[in-house]
């Protein structure tokens, strides 16, 4: 079974795209929440971060992996496929 990645973002963010690039190119999918659309899932995300503002924040199962440069680092560590075995 494949993780649940969710990738909080905003339209005009680079690192956003990163991210989702980074995803994408191990062939991995995702649910994008666009903080831009809605207040609310700015105040969501908030609430899951506990208080980070910047965006790309990344989960996986669940868990707060940070933004693109954590998620940048675990998969170059190999780190990243061990959080997606479930």
């Amino acid at each position: 079974m494949i993780a649940t990645i969710i990738i909080y973002s905003s339209l005009t963010c680079p690192y956003c795209e990163h991210a989702k690039d980074l995803l994408e190119a191990k062939g991995l999918s995702y649910q994008e929440i666009n903080v831009e659309e809605n207040p609310a899932y700015y105040r969501e995300m908030l609430e899951k971060t506990k208080g980070e503002r910047t965006v790309p924040q990344i989960f996986i199962d669940g868990k707060h992996i940070g933004g693109f440069s954590d998620l940048k680092r675990l998969s170059d560590s190999g780190k990243l496929e061990a959080l997606l075995k479930k």
